[in-house]
């Protein structure tokens, strides 16, 4: 499938289905998501409306890039978030900082760019690896989709888009 149309309906369903995966591993197997693991699942959400929107809208040129871009800053931004997640499960224990407050609380009780500034460092829980595949974590296969979520996003805005031929 080669159509932006087709390629972005992928996308949102590439998201809500790793939207879906969370929802399993947080309500079925009970696995807590961390502070990082809720600000990825966040911009995973973002990501997959900005493939839905512009699944359905279906622009040409000027408007294929606009969404390519927000698709690319929200995907960049996750997989920031990810790789922070990843490299903070893989310090050695004695470097892992100490678990802090809920997200609920950090939210309640501090100015947003300071709850923000607290969550992005990270918390002992955010170290737990719960569950792997292939040897890689939750975070750090979250980092791969965003990566390609990216270079979804990268070809859509640096890419060479034909007008249709209108008869």
């Amino acid at each position: 499938m080669n159509s932006f149309r087709g390629v972005f309906l992928i996308g949102f369903l590439a998201c809500l289905s790793m939207l879906l995966i969370a929802g399993y591993f947080q309500f079925i197997e009970h696995l807590e998501p961390c502070p990082l693991c809720i600000l990825q699942r966040v911009m995973v959400f973002a990501a997959g409306v900005f493939f839905l929107i512009g699944a359905i809208h279906n622009p040409v040129t000027t408007g294929r890039r606009v969404y390519g871009f927000l698709v690319l800053l929200a995907a960049g931004i996750g997989a920031a978030i990810s790789a922070r997640h990843v490299w903070i499960q893989n310090l050695p224990e004695d470097q892992v900082p100490s678990c802090g407050p809920g997200l609920n609380f950090i939210l309640e009780n501090f100015p947003l760019s300071q709850a923000v500034d607290m969550v992005l460092k990270g918390s002992g829980e955010c170290a737990d690896v719960l569950w792997t595949f292939l040897n890689l974590s939750i975070p750090a296969w979250t980092f791969i989709a965003f990566i390609v979520m990216c270079l979804v996003g990268l070809k859509q805005v640096f890419g060479h888009h034909k007008h249709p031929d209108f008869i």
